[in-house]
Parts: structure tokens; sequence; C-alpha cells
């Protein structure tokens, strides 16, 4: 007997003391969805994909352009001074890499396989 009545005591109580029922939680992106990675990118990240969506590559994340290396069609070699070294892996299957520095003006060979290289300015893009 006091089972029952424990039982219709707490069951009196729920339904009396039940609110109304709790509107769900929204968030505040919730209305726009979720937000891109260009709305979300501040500082240098910004910077780096403003761009990349204008088509440049400001620190050479891509792969470069193939060139035929011959005098007329130079390998580019960007650099912000006036020489730079180059490392030429002549052969395909070659395990040794030819150093060589290559200066500011015109296309300078390779002194083993013979392929041109070119020293072009780049402009850091800070």
């Amino acid at each position: 007997m006091a089972a029952r009545l424990l039982l219709r005591t707490a069951v009196r109580a729920a339904v009396t003391c039940r609110a109304a029922p709790a509107p769900a939680l929204t968030r505040g992106m919730a209305a726009g969805g979720i937000p891109t990675d260009e709305e979300q990118a501040t500082g240098m990240e910004k910077i780096v994909m403003r761009a990349m969506k204008e088509g440049s590559d400001p620190y050479n994340m891509l792969k470069p352009k193939e060139y035929a290396g011959s005098k007329q069609d130079p390998h580019l070699v960007p650099s912000v001074t006036n020489k730079r070294i180059v490392g030429c892996i002549c052969e395909e299957d070659n395990t040794s890499v030819v150093w060589f520095w290559l200066h500011e003006g015109e296309p300078q060979r390779c002194p083993s396989c013979g392929a041109h290289y070119k020293l072009v300015p780049h402009e850091l893009p800070h």
C-alpha cells in the first residue's frame, strides 16, 4: 500500500511540475550556415588565400611550369637577391645533384648537362 501511495505521489508531482517543452538551442551561425575557409581566415592565411584566388602563387606552393631548358626557353628560377644556388639533377636516374651559382642577367648553363637556367626577380607577399 505504501508503494502505491509513493507511486501516485511521484506521478502527480511529475505531471504538475512538468514545464512547457524547452525550445531547442540554436547556434548563431545556424542561420547562415557553417562559415567557409575564406570567411574564417585571418592574417597571412587570408593574404595567401586571396593571392591564390587571383591566380598568383605567393610562396611557390604549386608545381612549377615545365620548361624546355633551352637558351630560348630556360628554366626560370625566382630569387629575392641577385644570385642563387641551383641544384640540377641532370639525368632522371641520377643520384647526385650538380650545384652551381646562378647570377642575374643572361641564362646560364648547367656545367654537366647543358640545361639553361635564368634568374628572375621575386617579391615576397608581405
